[in-house]
């Protein structure tokens, strides 16, 4: 009994261990009680989470830039261009990355707390409790692994064949993190799975909605000038 209380505390985990804790959890334990838990911790908070989200797309984006300048440097290998003509030199591409991730990074926060806003809006129109520090922690304990992941498969997918077959892996985890979104709009709000289908598919359906309109239009407002368009490129040489 005396070994017992005398048997040193483990320490919770804290800083960096802490957040693969939370991400762990929020990735293998796909249930609403999950997400019900972290709303309830003291640490749901919206700075932890835009925190989050600002590393997962910093690292996500300079990874992808990695990928799409080598392509980018093929492409004009293969159509003998002068890469440095098109401001396709190293330095040029280091530069252009260094300072390019962190301005996407901040884009996504920006896009992540609009999309994140709207949905906690209409779960509260649904009657939900929860509040944006809550759903906005539990969304990016979703996402930033999910960046952090579709990362490193960005550059595996630069391999020939191989990348195919990670690119169906990326659609197949895209679609797990919507289903663990689901599980957290339902856990933070605490509301059924019709409230919370309608909080997360409605701002999908209405951005659908929005960029098929404008597709519409701009089909509409360049389709007489089409032929035009096409006889402007130059006759390729024999």
């Amino acid at each position: 009994m005396n070994d017992q209380m005398n048997a040193p505390m483990v320490p919770p985990p804290s800083g960096i261990s802490d957040w693969f804790s939370v991400w762990r959890d929020a990735l293998t334990k796909p249930n609403e009680q999950t997400f019900s838990n972290m709303a309830a911790s003291p640490k749901a908070k919206s700075t932890t989470a835009f925190l989050w989200i600002f590393l997962g797309a910093l690292v996500n984006f300079f990874l992808a830039s990695l990928v799409q300048g080598r392509l980018m440097s093929q492409i004009m290998r293969n159509y003998n261009l002068d890469t440095t003509r098109f401001g396709g030199g190293i330095g040029a591409f280091v530069i252009r990355t260094i300072c390019g991730a962190p301005i996407a990074a901040v884009v996504a926060v920006v896009g992540f707390a609009i999309v994140v806003g709207i949905v906690q809006l209409l779960a509260r129109m649904f009657g939900g409790r929860g509040t944006f520090d809550q759903l906005s922690y539990a969304f990016a304990a979703i996402m930033t692994p999910f960046y952090l992941v579709t990362g490193v498969l960005t550059l595996l997918s630069a391999i020939p064949v191989v990348g195919i077959c990670f690119g169906i892996v990326g659609i197949l985890a895209g679609l797990y993190i919507l289903v663990l979104e689901l599980f957290a709009v339902k856990g933070v709000n605490q509301f059924g799975w019709g409230q919370a289908l309608g909080s997360l598919l409605l701002p999908v359906l209405a951005l659908c909605c929005c960029l098929s309109v404008g597709a519409f239009a701009i089909a509409r407002a360049i389709g007489p000038n089409m032929p035009d368009i096409f006889n402007s490129f130059p006759t390729p040489l024999p």
